[in-house]
């Protein structure tokens, strides 16, 4: 099993910035994947931006640019820079964790970006 604590959400104006972390511990292989995805209201699960325990990353379109995920592997925990927060980049941040063909899943936090 495999435990992630998300912190660093809040409420912020447009064209502000967050950085949201996820610390994860349990069984952690060195063979990994973490990554964010976000859910907005009445809406899917998307995928925002993943980073390999190499340091592969891929992004979502619409966070090319602004976003930039990085990870502290003697830490076991991802970041997440967002920069020229947008409001339509509110959502419920979902810290998620990938080993052996299982999806792990943390807490969530909430992004709010005011207009």
């Amino acid at each position: 099993q495999v435990q992630l604590v998300e912190s660093g959400g809040g409420l912020v104006q447009a064209g502000g910035s967050l950085r949201l972390s996820c610390a994860a511990s349990g069984s952690i292989s060195s063979v990994n994947v973490m990554g964010w995805y976000r859910q907005a209201p009445g809406k899917q699960r998307d995928p925002v931006a993943t980073i390999t325990q190499y340091g592969t990353r891929t992004y979502a379109d619409s966070v090319k640019g602004r976003f930039a995920i990085s990870r502290d592997n003697a830490k076991n925990t991802v970041y997440l820079q967002m920069s020229s927060l947008k409001p339509e980049d509110t959502a419920v941040y979902y810290c998620n964790f990938y080993q052996y063909g299982v999806n792990y899943w943390g807490q969530g936090t909430q992004v709010t970006v005011s207009s």
